[in-house]
């Protein structure tokens, strides 16, 4: 019975466990412990105007409508979440399988019986039982605890999993409305720019039928027509693809799916500044997931080792029994109990408890080199984003400066080339210039959004750890002895 095991010199014995337990317990390695593993700044140039890290809800501050109940819809449909909410439920049923065995098993028993045979005897006769038993058993050094320790850990990690596929997926929902807009953008201007190629065709085959250009000025008109026309398909197919590719974002049909708006226009991203990367460790899931890896994996290695170790192991039984009849199952004079301890050490098993103990510090080995890798990434991720935001914004500036001149260019070879003042050439050179131009600024614009997501993401989505942990508790802080 549970009562038993309160016994005093049971009490001596649990507590030298418990300091065993801890004793066996070492240091967590540091994987960050070499000059300038932790830069002091970023080197990339920042807005020195900007707040610092993205807000939880970076979207909203992106003047499109449309892109706050998508974010909405994502973070409640996304099949992609979904998964990662269970595996954080699957990480909480291992963690309790973990903790049931830090306390005793108890279990009840009733049994009933008949039996008989051919002597002069009664030939058949009941028989009735009723007991309870309790049995107890934890290693020396903690082996239990440690595995607990190690369960714990990977629910920290399956947390930080399903913060990294939210903010991944929030990034994934807003690049793929913009390329949709970027798409429809493109198509407008390619179709723009046939309206324009067919309106010069009109001219020049005027000019053929008077006499006044050649044949080869038509051919090549109608060359470039049919070019700027050969682009339409392949954008029509891709804004296509797109929507397909946001339903699927947004846990829908692709069937049927659209989307309001029509181009980029007035979309401004928010800016922010990257802090320090110091910070940034408590700033990107991805870090704190690997973090937790590392911990669960040294946890592994102390279980490992606990493993050497023998095991104390209790046991009591209580019960009513046999009796003939159910009625006088629970008489005092046929109760009868036990209580038992026992003390269990390996002593050959062919090198098993070695082996494991190897690749646990194996696993160990390998996290720790998989926690600086996961760091420097990081720290490469905002260094890149950075540049790209700066040079995406310079380039930006540059093709709008580049489009407008080639519109009024197009506009004068127009007029031009109507009065008889130029050559075919010259205009084709024009519209040429033209079309390109508008569609490199209609990308380029997409690419300056897609670069401050990539600055977003790199910088953690406006998540911090401290917020996350705040109101998760672990389950066990005692040694239950």
């Amino acid at each position: 019975m549970t009562s038993s095991f309160r016994a005093a010199p049971l009490r001596g014995v649990t507590a030298s466990v418990l300091v065993l337990a801890l004793a066996a317990c070492t240091a967590n390695p540091t994987p960050l412990n070499r000059p300038g593993d932790v830069p002091e700044g970023f080197t990339a140039q920042v807005a020195k105007d900007a707040p610092v890290w993205p807000q939880a809800d970076w979207w909203s501050s992106f003047t499109a409508e449309e892109l706050v109940p998508l974010q909405e819809t994502a973070a409640k449909e996304n099949l992609d979440i979904e998964m990662a909410a269970a595996r954080v439920l699957q990480a909480e049923a291992n963690n309790g399988v973990a903790l049931s065995s830090l306390f005793p098993t108890l279990g009840a028993s009733f049994g009933a019986s008949r039996s008989g045979g051919n002597s002069a005897v009664p030939r058949a006769s009941n028989r009735f039982t009723a007991g309870l038993s309790a049995s107890y058993q934890q290693n020396f050094f903690g082996l239990e605890y440690h595995n607990l320790r190690a369960a714990r850990e990977n629910l920290r990690a399956a947390r930080y999993a399903q913060s990294v596929v939210s903010i991944s997926i929030a990034s994934e929902v807003a690049d793929q409305y913009f390329t949709i807009l970027s798409l429809r953008e493109r198509i407008a201007i390619a179709r723009s720019n046939i309206e324009a190629a067919q309106r010069i065709l009109t001219v020049t085959q005027a000019k053929v039928a008077s006499g006044v250009s050649s044949n080869l000025d038509l051919a090549e008109q109608q060359a470039l027509v049919a070019q700027q026309q050969s682009r339409l398909p392949g954008l029509i197919q891709a804004e296509r693809q797109a929507r397909y590719g946001l339903a699927i974002l947004l846990g829908r049909a692709p069937e049927r799916y659209d989307v309001k708006g029509l181009n980029l226009d007035g979309i401004t991203p928010p800016k922010v500044q990257p802090g320090l990367p110091s910070e940034l460790l408590r700033r990107r899931p991805d870090i704190a997931q690997a973090e937790a890896g590392l911990y669960a994996a040294h946890a592994n290695v102390d279980a490992a080792r606990a493993a050497f170790f023998p095991s104390l192991g209790l046991t009591g039984d209580a019960g009513y029994g046999p009796v003939a009849a159910i009625g006088n199952l629970f008489n005092p004079a046929g109760f009868a109990w036990s209580i038992g301890a026992s003390v269990l050490q390996t002593i050959f098993d062919g090198g098993r408890i070695g082996a494991q103990k190897d690749y646990a510090n194996a696993v160990e080995r390998e996290l720790v080199a998989n926690y600086r890798k996961v760091v420097f990434t990081a720290f490469s991720d905002v260094e890149t984003s950075l540049d790209t935001v700066q040079s995406t914004t310079e380039q930006l500036a540059l093709i709008e400066t580049q489009a407008r001149a080639s519109r009024e260019a197009f506009r004068i070879s127009e007029l031009q080339y109507r009065e008889g003042t130029i050559d075919i050439l010259s205009l084709l050179n024009s519209q040429q210039n033209l079309f390109n131009a508008q569609d490199a600024l209609a990308q380029t614009k997409l690419a300056r959004l897609q670069a401050h997501l990539a600055l977003y993401n790199a910088l953690g989505g406006g998540w911090e750890q401290t917020a996350s942990d705040k109101d998760y508790k672990n389950q066990l802080d005692w040694w239950p002895l």
